[in-house]
């Protein structure tokens, strides 16, 4: 606590405003979207000021209604063929040694936006290729056909989120199953073990202690990093 008596990691100062101006300067000269913008993140400015963002590939609007997310909902636009080229040239201006790629759920493509993660990583291997790449993905709706396009490029990182426990699924995330995002994650070490593979949880929705550690045991059960 500060000597006001306030909790230190409660309190955060206004952002940067020149920097926010010079990222969505960046993110519109190249028509790109982040999920920081999307999802009304409020550490944003935060992550701008340290040079880091992660990017949202496939438009800005999402086929699922996870009810904990601020990200536009409806139908999306035409995915836009020059985005993988913008991701990689917006993360060599940036001097990305690190770079994050997520996506809105396109459950009206075929493979769910797979190639479009391939071709993305692919075009930031080019430009940046001592950079790591960590791709969040939705599920694919089982697709491990979809999921394969993108171990083959082999990101040093695949992380999907189960997002919360199984019994809040009807409420949080009603048009995912907890059975399958476990399995995403399980196929990822079966086709390469070398990726890492990484999950993550968010509390304070209503779970219980037991129901955290039961998913904290899940995730191990299917080896995930």
């Amino acid at each position: 606590m500060d000597k006001k008596g306030h909790l230190y990691w409660l309190r955060r100062k206004l952002p940067d405003q020149k920097v926010l101006e010079q990222m969505d300067s960046l993110l519109r000269e190249l028509n790109l979207h982040t999920v920081c913008d999307s999802a009304l993140c409020p550490n944003r400015g935060e992550c701008y000021k340290r040079g880091t963002a992660t990017f949202m590939i496939l438009g800005n609007v999402c086929t699922r209604n996870c009810r904990f997310c601020a990200v536009k909902k409806g139908v999306p636009l035409p995915v836009d063929p020059e985005e993988p080229y913008h991701i990689a040239q917006a993360a060599k201006r940036l001097n990305l040694k690190h770079i994050v790629i997520t996506s809105v759920t396109r459950d009206d493509l075929p493979e769910g936006g797979a190639e479009h993660f391939a071709k993305t990583i692919m075009e930031i291997r080019k430009l940046l290729p001592e950079s790591s790449v960590d791709v969040l993905v939705p599920d694919f709706n089982g697709s491990w056909e979809a999921l394969q396009k993108i171990i083959d490029i082999q990101p040093e990182v695949i992380n999907h989120n189960i997002e919360t426990v199984p019994r809040l699924y009807p409420l949080v995330r009603p048009k995912a199953v907890y059975k399958l995002s476990l399995e995403l994650l399980r196929q990822v070490k079966i086709r390469n073990k070398n990726i890492v593979s990484k999950s993550g949880i968010m509390v304070g929705l209503g779970e219980g202690k037991e129901e955290v550690i039961q998913a904290m045991k899940d995730l191990r059960q299917v080896n995930c990093d």
